[in-house]
């Protein structure tokens, strides 16, 4: 996409990335697949706060409007370490994608595969050995754009969150 800049949040930025959230939020709830985020509690502020402070928050902007976000970094649910996954990594060699958000005015534009591409990317330079996900089991679109760019379906299993309680989720793993 023309005009497509991918980059590290700032911290002077927090509230502009929580206007998109909430902003999604608000778009979300008519759309057939969603996967019931809910302000202030997924994605919490503290945890954006701190991604960006981490410097593990990155958006996409066009003409200086994000209209993507996402997170990476090496936090996982304690139900990663139950999973066999395809790639032996210790948690340092791994990366963990989430909050993957588009605007919904940009769907289909393929931002996210570019954000995707873009966390691939960084990774491989960063020497990391993969990159690891959940997804919703009824975010439909989520996984299938993480099939399509060679995620492998790895398990299916409940996870505990603070947002979902425990739900059934998808995880996904990308060898680098």
């Amino acid at each position: 996409m023309e005009g497509l800049v991918i980059r590290t949040a700032l911290l002077n930025e927090f509230e502009s990335v929580m206007d998109f959230y909430y902003e999604l939020i608000d778009s979300i709830h008519k759309a057939e697949f969603r996967p019931d985020w809910k302000k202030d509690v997924y994605p919490a502020r503290q945890f954006i706060y701190d991604s960006i402070s981490e410097k593990n928050l990155f958006i996409a902007i066009i003409d200086s409007t994000i209209v993507g976000s996402m997170v990476m970094n090496q936090v996982c649910s304690g139900g990663y370490s139950k999973v066999k996954w395809n790639v032996s990594a210790e948690n340092n060699e791994i990366m963990i994608i989430h909050a993957l958000a588009v605007s919904q005015n940009f769907h289909g534009k393929g931002i996210a595969k570019k954000m995707v591409e873009y966390a691939i990317d960084l990774c491989r330079d960063n020497g990391m050995k993969a990159i690891r996900l959940d997804v919703l089991v009824s975010n439909m679109p989520a996984f299938k754009l993480y099939e399509k760019m060679g995620f492998l379906f790895i398990d299916k299993i409940q996870l505990f969150y603070e947002d979902t309680g425990l739900t059934d989720f998808l995880l996904y793993e990308f060898a680098l």
